[in-house]
């Protein structure tokens, strides 16, 4: 049980709210020993050494007796432990231990190797990523602001005793005041694990957030939680509870944890319910505003340790609806920067070398703040106190040649507050877009996507932003698969009936005129003819599927035929039953377009007029025959790749591109599948129908190289079709890759449009989704698209 004696004692420090340093400190036991403890490779388990830690750690009895019974189990005398004093009273005055709640301790036993890799996969990621990040919001370019906050108002936050989790009678002062380098270190004293972030738009409540991140990452050591930001914007708390919600997003941000566990949950639901994950919840103001009210109630019927944020009036409106803050939650709120700040950080952003000698920089318009000499400069003052205006500011005159800033003491052109703040998000875009000599790649070629027009940029990004602005619900995450979605349902109806009907003549004509069983001309026409019965039939189930509320997400699955120890729930027979419903009744109607064909082509090749009896019973048993042919074909196909579809076993980074790649190599793999596949079923299938209803139907004709004519035709199409029309990837190539950029909305290339958006810090990436860098600014640009 040495093993899970390590786990045990850094929990317990953990749940202390100190470092491995400060704990040496006290007990006088040295950072190198506790390391070893608690990474299990020390198995000498001194007592003296462990009740000094327990001292330190100011253990109550309960704690002391769960650690005396690991002693035990590993078989070291526990007597002297559970003889130990009672821990010394606190800095709150109490010498009673608080008590804990069940979610406060984490079990006895270790997770899973599995899980623990997977959760130390998660903390790498994650600090890669905000690294990033901070890099490309130029955080520590020349310094970081000086984010400074104040504790929240009284009725925003819980008592303080709730919040470090005292027994009944005792008392507690809580001390939340930091600055930036130090939101980890305040943190961590809070015993109950949960914080509340305020402040207005623009206050710095991110930048917040990825140095909480990254400093509690860089003291990070397993099983101990791992923070991971999430945007609480798209969670509905009446049909979806936080752990389903939160499996989710780690879901769709990092597919590869989809893959089982050998208890059965997938590694997701594993890392939560292990309680490896710390959620960090950005964006408490974005729900739906009907929605904050049970979101909150929600939050306070679990004792999960998080991190929320919100601007205040929307936080405050939420508790008053309540009647109560969330639960055992401090509150901090972020403060205005003051002009002493400012005075210390532009002029060292705007360097020499990328300034025109003829412009003064910051310091004259700094100066003018200074001394008030005029109502402008109060009136810029009061702009330049958020992060996200100062940073604005900074990219469009301290980093673009030839700006003055000084035209912003302009108070004919500028008057008021909310005419600059529309001057600085208005020209962000217009700065970000300048234009510039894109680097040479490893071929020397430069590439051509380096510069945009700033103008068509503008109104690529308020479309983008546009759909993104919901009524009563606005979203942050632009995910790739979704962009279409923004279409009118006839406009997308009518665009998979094209591309289908484009996919089944194709296959049709390819194979025709590669076999040579007939004449150009007929073969064209045939073609025709099937692409437009196909057309509509595929046109038809699309049109049921968004009707009844179905959406194509990426397909995080492969295929195979053998399932290992991760496959052991297999898939319900509903999947199957579900998707052979569907799709016969597409297949029929294909069948029935491709009997209407044959007839078109007898009556135009072979002089059989298409009013005699004959041509028309005959016309009726191929309907029949070549429905039942297809339908089936198609229905058994499909049902069985539904069958087949399990988690991906490999762990790759999540990030939009990546997953628009993955996706492309999901759907690859699936036509190859299928086309063979229906082909086979097609010429072969159909001999076993026509043979089932020679009797009936009369003589019936189904030659074997006819059938795989058919079949080949049938079955190129069919999975062409379905790969345009029914995957996410197919979605975004017609929709996003043709339609929309016809139609100007989006430029041809918008992969890499989005990506430099990212690049050039206009877009910020969350897992597998874009979002605008500032919701002010996402507000601002869909405001400015609407306009126009």
């Amino acid at each position: 049980m040495t093993d899970q004696l390590g786990p045990l004692l850094r929990q317990l420090r953990n749940q202390a709210g100190l470092t491995q340093e400060a704990v040496a400190e006290r007990s006088g036991v040295s950072v190198r020993t506790i390391r070893r403890l608690e990474s299990a490779t020390n198995i000498d388990h001194r007592l003296g050494t462990l009740n000094l830690l327990a001292d330190a750690l100011e253990l109550g009895p309960a704690d002391r007796e769960l650690l005396a019974t690991m002693l035990a189990r590993a078989g070291t005398p526990a007597v002297a432990m559970t003889q130990a004093a009672p821990a010394a009273p606190g800095p709150t005055g109490s010498a009673s231990e608080p008590p804990r709640s069940p979610s406060d301790r984490a079990p006895v036993s270790a997770p899973p190797a599995a899980v623990l890799a997977a959760a130390d996969a998660l903390a790498r990621e994650a600090r890669r990523r905000w690294q990033r990040e901070e890099e490309r919001r130029q955080v520590h370019d020349p310094f970081p602001l000086p984010l400074r906050w104040r504790s929240a108002p009284a009725p925003l936050m819980d008592y303080a005793v709730n919040i470090q989790r005292l027994p009944p009678g005792a008392t507690a002062q809580l001390d939340l005041g930091g600055e930036l380098h130090s939101v980890a270190e305040v943190y961590r004293r809070i015993r109950s694990g949960r914080l509340v972030i305020l402040g207005r738009a623009g206050s710095g409540k991110s930048i917040l957030l990825i140095r909480l991140v990254l400093d509690f990452l860089a003291t990070l050591s397993l099983p101990d939680r791992v923070p991971l930001i999430f945007n609480i914007g798209t969670w509905d708390a009446t049909t979806t509870t936080l752990r389903e919600w939160l499996i989710g997003q780690l879901l769709r941000d990092h597919p590869h944890l989809a893959r089982r566990t050998p208890d059965g949950p997938t590694l997701a639901a594993a890392l939560v319910d292990a309680d490896l994950i710390l959620p960090v919840l950005d964006g408490f103001d974005e729900i739906a505003e009907g929605l904050r009210r049970d979101a909150l109630e929600a939050l306070n019927a679990t004792s999960l340790p998080l991190v929320l944020t919100s601007r205040r009036d929307e936080y405050a409106d939420a508790v008053r609806g309540v009647g109560a803050p969330l639960n055992w939650a401090a509150g901090i709120e972020l403060v205005d920067l003051t002009l002493d700040d400012l005075r210390a950080y532009l002029p060292r952003t705007a360097r020499p070398a990328g300034r025109d000698e003829t412009v003064a920089g910051w310091e004259p318009v700094l100066e003018q703040l200074r001394t008030r000499q005029s109502p402008a400069g109060g009136v810029l003052t009061k702009v330049l106190t958020t992060p996200l205006m100062v940073a604005l500011a900074r990219t469009m005159y301290s980093e673009a040649p030839g700006r003055d800033p000084a035209e912003l003491l302009d108070s004919v052109r500028f008057p008021s507050v909310e005419s600059i703040e529309k001057h600085l998000l208005a020209g962000f875009v217009s700065a970000v877009y300048r234009p510039w000599v894109p680097e040479r790649n490893a071929g020397g070629s430069r590439s051509r996507n380096g510069n945009w027009n700033p103008q068509r940029a503008g109104h690529w990004l308020g479309f983008l932003a546009h759909q993104l602005m919901r009524p009563n619900q606005p979203r942050r995450d632009l995910a790739w698969w979704q962009l279409g979605d923004s279409l009118r349902r006839s406009t997308r109806i009518a665009a998979v009936t094209v591309a289908s009907a484009l996919c089944i003549a194709g296959a049709t004509w390819t194979i025709g005129l590669v076999t040579a069983q007939a004449d150009r001309g007929q073969v064209l026409l045939e073609g025709a003819m099937m692409g437009l019965s196909a057309g509509l039939a595929f046109g038809t189930v699309y049109a049921a599927i968004i009707a009844f509320g179905g959406t194509f997400q990426p397909a995080h699955v492969r295929l195979r035929l053998r399932r290992g120890r991760s496959g052991r729930v297999r898939p319900p027979a509903r999947a199957f039953t579900l998707r052979f419903a569907v799709v016969l009744l597409g297949g029929f109607v294909m069948g029935v377009g491709c009997a209407c064909a044959i007839a078109v082509v007898r009556a135009r090749y072979w002089d059989i007029p298409l009013t005699s009896p004959e041509a028309i019973r005959a016309a009726l048993i191929n309907m029949l025959v070549f429905g039942l042919i297809f339908g089936l074909a198609v229905g058994l196909v499909f049902g069985l790749l539904a069958a087949l579809e399990v988690p991906v076993d490999v762990s790759f980074a999540a990030t939009p591109v990546h997953l628009l790649s993955a996706n492309r190599t999901t759907v690859g793999q699936q036509v190859l599948i299928l086309a063979p596949a229906l082909a086979l079923t097609i010429a072969f299938g159909g001999r076993l129908v026509v043979n089932l209803l020679q009797g009936p139907l009369g003589p019936l004709s189904w030659e074997l190289p006819d059938a795989l004519i058919i079949g080949a035709a049938g079955g190129l199409g069919s999975a062409l079709s379905y790969a345009f029309c029914f995957t996410a990837w197919g979605q975004w190539v017609i929709l996003c890759r043709v339609w929309l950029p016809l139609t100007g909305r989006l430029p041809w290339n918008t992969i890499a449009f989005l990506e430099h958006a990212y690049h050039r810090g206009v877009l910020r990436q969350s897992g597998a989704v874009y979002q605008f860098r500032h919701f002010r600014l996402q507000e601002h640009i869909n405001h400015s698209y609407r306009e126009r």
